[in-house]
């Protein structure tokens, strides 16, 4: 990867709508190299896709925490279950597995804080493995770039 390909990626990340032709322009590049390179990047898994960046809040998604979860036990079997049933919970946004105490990281969003404690209590504490929750709520985003 090259200055030029990390331009077209600086490029797609600030607006991922960009015509091939606009793009070359942002880049300095005619149009078929340009193609070329997004390709090669697409292919290679550089770039793996492109999706819309949603406001939540005008969705009505106002409240986020991030929630610590640290598991009862490291069995195999017991956390591939806990992380494919985190999968399919849609307040779910982000989810990541951690070396270390806590286990995993969450972001989950809500409408408000009546909301978020009805996901905790009925969903997420009730996961088998789960031994301690951990919630901080956010409060401002400063730098979002996923």
């Amino acid at each position: 990867m090259d200055a030029v390909d990390r331009k077209i990626i600086a490029e797609l990340q600030r607006d991922g709508r960009l015509t091939i032709t606009e793009l070359a322009a942002r880049v300095q590049l005619s149009v078929s190299p340009c193609h070329r390179r997004l390709r090669d990047l697409e292919r290679t898994g550089a770039i793996r896709g492109y999706r819309a960046v949603i406001d939540r809040s005008a969705l009505g998604l106002d409240f986020e925490a991030l929630v610590f979860v640290t598991m009862s036990t490291t069995e195999r079997a017991v956390v591939a279950a806990f992380e494919e049933a985190i999968a399919q919970l849609p307040e779910i946004v982000q989810a990541e597995r951690l070396f270390g105490d806590p286990d995993h990281l969450l972001r989950v969003v809500t409408k408000d804080l009546a909301a978020y404690q009805q996901f905790y209590d009925e969903k997420l504490a009730t996961l088998a493995g789960v031994r301690r929750v951990s919630s901080t709520i956010v409060m401002k985003h400063v730098v979002d770039r996923v």
